[in-house]
């Protein structure tokens, strides 16, 4: 990636501190937008292909024939991803096995993590329905959902840090980056907050979404899960903005995959001012996830169908198979007696219909035991996983 020459007042400025035990240099990130005014010229063509397949997408989504189970599904996967990028190992598996109260394959603070992102998306898009600007106190309450139990719990849920914390290294002093200072910090979150709320209509709302990351990433203001809210703010601001009606898009897969990139383009923008390199990486990951979501769905949409049909070819068996194969489609693991409680079948009824599911190959049994068996939708599955291997350490 070859780096561009810092432009005056775009790359931020450095400030001594003083920790705990010694002095360090931290950054200021200056007021959103860029001043001089981003060129976005170059970016024009790019920019119109990710607006149409994020409109692709999002329109895709709302001809669905059942939009919350995508949406539920997606906001997984999301939530997965994003804490990958954490640390977490968990998988898709592990997740959906945590909430059937089944124990899944990797510690319990790990898919808690996962499920608490989840509440903490649900909690900020219920608060935009309901009216509630995207404000800093939004951000709070997210963050405090966001760290309600697991790892973060004790690290001031919902509240800015008061004290210095960094990224990379042992301490501030051989860290890879220092944010503000606490007392330097207020303005910098009053200042993020008046770009969020304030007219750009220069700014199409993909490029506002991809500033107002990088300067919540730059400023850093809680202790703990700052990645994964920053991660959240892009979707927020989407669907607050109307670019979206339903959180379906998952950058964090592209940030996953890209993880090396993504880094630089964010060190670039401090030290340089490269903002434009940072919206033409941004902006290559919203055209090709909605690409991508779009292709799963459509797959997804496919097999169903086809499974569908099949099963319509049972003739009385039917009925009850198809009520649980519906059931398949929010829990693609489940058991017997949680497919009973779930779909209001008897658990004779339920273990008959999975024989036929698995006698047409749409299921499998996944533990080889004799109680306490789990059953797997292992093509449907399949789609979902795709992108979700834990990264290596």
């Amino acid at each position: 990636m070859l780096t561009p020459p810092a432009t005056p007042g775009r790359a931020g400025r450095f400030v001594d501190t003083t920790t705990a035990s010694e002095r360090v240099r931290a950054y200021l990130p200056p007021p959103l937008p860029p001043d001089p005014p981003l060129s976005l010229a170059d970016s024009q063509a790019l920019l119109e292909a990710a607006s149409q397949a994020l409109g692709r997408l999002d329109g895709l989504a709302a001809v669905l024939p059942d939009t919350g189970l995508f949406i539920y599904l997606y906001v997984r996967k999301e939530a997965l991803l994003s804490s990958q990028i954490e640390g977490t190992q968990s998988s898709l598996s592990d997740l959906l096995l945590y909430e059937s109260d089944e124990a899944p394959g990797v510690p319990l603070d790990d898919v808690a993590e996962v499920s608490t992102y989840i509440a903490a998306l649900d909690h900020g898009l219920a608060r935009l329905r309901d009216g509630f600007p995207l404000s800093l106190r939004l951000i709070r309450e997210i963050h405090a959902k966001l760290l309600s139990t697991g790892r973060g719990a004790g690290k001031q849920p919902g509240e800015f840090r008061r004290t210095q914390n960094w990224i990379g290294g042992t301490r501030p002093g051989n860290a890879d980056f220092v944010p503000p200072p606490p007392a330097e910090m207020a303005q910098c979150l009053h200042d993020l907050e008046a770009f969020l709320h304030a007219d750009h209509p220069h700014l199409p709302v993909l490029v506002r979404a991809a500033l107002a990351h990088v300067q919540f990433e730059s400023i850093h203001p809680f202790l703990d899960g700052n990645g994964r809210l920053g991660r959240l703010l892009i979707t927020l601001l989407l669907c607050h903005e109307g670019a979206l009606t339903a959180p379906i898009l998952y950058l964090s897969l592209y940030f996953k995959t890209h993880r090396q990139a993504y880094y630089a383009r964010l060190q670039a923008v401090r030290e340089t001012g490269d903002w434009e390199g940072w919206v033409t990486f941004f902006l290559e990951g919203v055209r090709d996830t909605a690409r991508q979501a779009a292709d799963s769905a459509r797959r997804i949409l496919a097999l169903l169908a086809q499974d569908r049909d099949r099963i319509a070819g049972l003739g009385r068996a039917a009925a009850s198979a198809l009520l649980l194969f519906k059931h398949l489609q929010r829990r693609p693991i489940l058991s017997v007696p949680g497919a009973a409680a779930a779909t209001a079948l008897s658990q004779p009824t339920v273990a008959t219909a999975i024989r036929h599911l698995q006698a047409l190959g749409i299921v499998r049994e996944t533990t080889g035991r004799q109680r306490h068996r789990l059953y797997v939708y292992d093509a449907y599955l399949a789609i979902l996983n795709e992108g979700t291997d834990p990264l290596r350490r």
